[in-house]
């Protein structure tokens, strides 16, 4: 993957509505347990990895998935899930993910990325440090807070008894629509936080992080995010009260 801040007139700009292919930038456990459940619900799923799309190409197949590089992925897409270390998100081609669903899946870890202070700042989240370097991509944050094993055992029908949610962020009330549908056919009840800001609160250290619990019991945790000691800490990081803008797909 190269970065690419140009603007090119070829660059696709799709706008929301169903997904039904679905690009994976990342084939290590997440991206196929990903990869996994959404070709078990139907959906065209391609996946990218560094290197050789070869290196893949069996384990991808035998999950229904179709290994490919990473131009292909974006380009043949509906919505682009991003399961790389968050430390490379740089790396990124920015014109080809130019108008396109993005559903940002990462976190920092220090043991991948290092060091860095832009990551460990409390005054925003990772996800907008994303959405600034993807100029004209529109980001989501979801699928990243769950534990990649949870999402492999958990995922049900819906309607199912002690069916697991999964919290999404989003700043366009399209995209949350479509990634929560996207979530619901992967096997758990979507839950708006609200804002792409809001994506503070499933990163590591709140307690929605690695939560595999129901919508209501989610929906509880980030209710009480403000008065936690992290979301302490991020309000003081912001300058005073903890409030994220809402959307109005939030119900």
């Amino acid at each position: 993957m190269t970065h690419d801040r140009s603007a090119t007139p070829t660059a696709s700009r799709r706008p929301s509505g169903p997904v039904r292919a679905l690009g994976i930038l990342g084939a290590g456990r997440l991206g196929s347990v990903l990869a996994e459940l959404a070709a078990s619900a139907g959906y065209t799923v391609r996946v990218a990895a560094s290197g050789d799309p070869a290196r893949i190409a069996r384990p991808m197949a035998a999950i229904g998935a179709t290994a490919a590089p990473a131009e292909t992925v974006i380009a043949e897409s509906d919505a682009v899930v991003l399961a790389i270390p968050l430390g490379r998100f740089t790396d990124l081609p920015v014109a080809a993910l130019r108008g396109r669903l993005v559903i940002d899946a990462m976190n920092h870890w220090w043991e991948a990325d290092g060091l860095r202070p832009d990551f460990e700042d409390r005054r925003t989240s990772t996800s907008e440090i994303v959405q600034r370097h993807l100029v004209g991509a529109r980001v989501v944050k979801a699928l990243g807070h769950m534990g990649y094993q949870d999402l492999r055992d958990d995922a049900r029908p819906p309607g199912s008894p002690g069916r697991a949610a999964i919290a999404i962020a989003g700043d366009q009330p399209a995209d949350l629509a479509a990634v929560a549908r996207l979530v619901d056919d992967l096997g758990f009840d979507p839950v708006i936080a609200g804002a792409l800001a809001a994506g503070v609160m499933l990163e590591p250290g709140a307690e929605a992080f690695g939560a595999d619990v129901g919508a209501a019991e989610l929906r509880a945790m980030l209710d009480r995010f403000p008065t936690s000691q992290h979301g302490i800490v991020v309000a003081r990081a912001r300058g005073g009260a903890l409030g994220f803008p809402r959307t109005s797909s939030e119900g």
